[in-house]
C-alpha cells in the first residue's frame, strides 16, 4: 500500500448522487481526501511519497460486489460436471477464479455455496493471507438440501461419499450435525436449499421441500455462532419460510404474492435479495448449444419463472427492498467473467436506472459484506476499493464487461491492475489547488 492521488477523474461515488469532477487521495488503505474541481481545497499537513495518477477524465468508482458467487463452479453444463472434478485440480481452478473476479472489477464477493465442504474457507483464507489474489470474500458452506430436490445428486446404485454436490439431511438432528460441521470449518454463511429448481425433474422452482423444523434448527445453530443463513428460495412459500425464520440473504425470490411482498418490505432493512437472473435468461435464449433450445426451456418452466421474477423483483425494488446483482455464474452458459451482464439485466428486465443498478452493486455491496460503514462508496475514511474506468458506466454499463476498460483496479489501497497514466516520480503534496494537487 502507498499514497496515491487520483487527479482529473470523474467521481461516481456509489451513493446515487450525480458524478462530479475532482481528485481523490488514498493514504494506506483508506480514502483520505476528496475534493471537487472548482471547490475550496482543505489545508492539510504535507503528504510524502505520493504517486499521482492522472485519470484524464476517466471515471473513478467503488469496486463492485458480486452478491451470489460460486467460485468453485467450473463452467460445466451440469452439477455433476462440477462435483466430479478432482480435488487437486478443483483447488487450482477456484484459486484462478478468485483472481479472475478481482481482475474483472469485483473487489468483494459473497459466497453462495461451494462444491466441497471446505473449499470456500480455504480460498478465503488464502486471499486474506496474501497467498493468492482475490476479492474480499465471505465463505459459504455447500448447499444443504433434503432428498429428492436441488443438490441431492446421490444415486441408488453408486456409493457416493457422505457429502456430494449438496449435503443431504433428513430431519432437524441431521441438520444440526451438518450445520455444526460447516461452522467448525469456519464458514461465514450456511446455505439452505429451501425450494426446488427447474433443473430438477419432479422438484421445479415452484416447489418447497425443507421442513420448518429443519430450517429453524439451521438458523438457531448458525446464529448462535454469529454467522448468517442464506437460502435458495425460488418458490413463494420458500421466500415466506426464509423470512419467518430470520434468514438474511434470499437468492432468487422468483415467485411472490402480496403477503410475501409485504413480509419482504417489513424486513427490508435486514435482508438482501440477489436473484441470479443469468440462468433463466441464458437458458431461455442461448441454451441450444447446451441441449436446451427455447421450446425446451419454456417447457421446463423458465418463461413462467422469468415473467414471475420480473414482476416480483420490480415490486421489491419499488418497495425499497435491496436487490443486488450477481448469481449463478460458473455454468457453461454463463461462465465466470461475464457477471457484469447482471447490471444490464437489472436495467432491461427490472426497470432500474443505471445509477440504481450501480448503487446496488457498490453501496449495497458494502452492506451485504457487513462493511457498509467503511466499504462500497467513495467517502473520506472509507476503505480504498476503487475502479478507474475508461468511459461513463452510467451511459454504457457494458463497459464493466470489458477488462480493457478497467484502467486500474485497487483493493485495500493496493493496485492489482496498475493504471497506465501516472507520474514517473512520487511527489510530496503540501496543499490542494483549484484543479490539481500541487507540490
Amino acid at each position: 500500500m502507498a499514497n496515491v492521488l487520483f487527479t482529473n477523474v470523474r467521481i461516481l461515488d456509489g451513493t446515487g448522487v450525480a458524478p462530479y469532477a475532482g481528485d481523490v487521495l488514498v493514504q494506506g488503505n483508506r480514502i483520505a481526501r476528496i475534493s471537487r474541481v472548482g471547490g475550496a481545497r482543505p489545508q492539510s499537513a504535507p503528504v510524502t511519497g505520493v504517486t499521482v495518477v492522472d485519470g484524464a477524465g476517466a471515471t473513478l468508482m467503488p469496486g463492485l460486489c458480486e452478491a451470489h458467487t460460486h467460485m468453485a463452479w467450473n463452467n460445466a453444463a451440469t452439477r455433476d460436471g462440477i462435483q466430479v472434478m478432482p480435488t487437486e485440480e478443483h483447488v487450482l481452478w477456484t484459486a484462478g477464479v478468485a483472481k479472475q473476479y478481482l481482475m474483472h472489477g469485483w473487489t468483494s464477493c459473497v459466497g453462495a455455496a461451494t462444491a466441497k465442504p471446505r473449499r470456500d474457507v480455504v480460498i478465503r483464507n488464502a486471499i486474506e493471507a496474501g497467498q493468492i489474489p482475490g476479492p474480499r470474500y465471505l465463505a459459504a458452506s455447500q448447499e444443504i438440501t433434503v432428498p429428492g430436490t436441488l443438490g441431492d445428486e446421490t444415486l441408488p446404485h453408486i456409493q457416493y461419499p457422505e457429502y456430494s454436490f449438496g449435503a443431504v439431511v433428513n430431519g432437524p438432528a441431521d441438520m444440526r450435525k451438518v450445520v455444526r460441521m460447516f461452522l467448525k470449518y469456519g464458514v461465514d454463511s450456511i446455505k439452505l436449499n429451501l425450494s426446488g429448481d427447474n433443473f430438477v425433474m419432479g422438484a421445479d422452482a415452484k416447489t418447497t421441500w425443507m421442513s420448518d423444523e429443519e430450517v429453524a434448527m439451521a438458523v438457531r445453530e448458525t446464529k448462535m455462532r454469529g454467522k448468517r443463513v442464506s437460502v435458495h428460495a425460488r418458490s413463494c412459500e420458500s421466500v415466506k419460510q426464509a423470512l419467518r425464520h430470520g434468514c438474511e440473504v434470499i437468492y432468487h425470490a422468483s415467485f411472490t404474492d402480496e403477503e410475501a411482498l409485504d413480509m419482504l418490505e417489513a424486513q427490508k432493512d435486514r435482508i438482501f435479495v440477489a436473484p441470479g437472473l443469468s440462468v433463466i435468461i441464458k437458458l431461455l435464449y442461448e441454451g441450444e448449444p447446451f441441449g436446451i433450445d427455447h421450446a425446451k426451456a419454456v417447457k421446463m418452466g423458465y418463461q413462467e419463472e422469468l415473467d414471475a421474477a420480473v414482476a416480483s423483483l420490480r415490486a421489491m425494488h419499488k418497495r425499497g427492498v435491496r436487490v443486488l446483482p450477481g448469481g449463478d455464474y460458473g455454468f457453461a452458459w454463463a461462465p465466470h467473467g461475464t457477471n457484469a451482464m447482471d447490471l444490464q439485466y437489472f436495467v432491461k428486465y427490472l426497470g432500474m436506472t443505471p445509477m440504481e443498478t450501480l448503487v446496488a452493486a457498490t453501496k449495497y455491496g458494502g452492506q451485504i459484506m457487513k462493511m457498509g460503514d467503511e466499504l462500497g462508496t467513495i467517502r473520506e475514511g472509507m476503505l480504498a476499493d476503487l475502479l478507474l474506468v475508461d468511459g461513463d458506466p452510467l451511459a454504457d454499463l457494458g463497459l464493466l464487461l470489458d477488462t480493457k476498460k478497467l484502467l486500474a483496479i485497487m483493493k485495500d489501497g493496493r493496485f492489482y491492475k496498475e493504471p497506465p497514466i501516472r507520474s514517473s516520480q512520487p511527489r510530496t503534496l503540501s496543499r490542494w489547488t483549484a484543479g490539481v494537487a500541487a507540490s
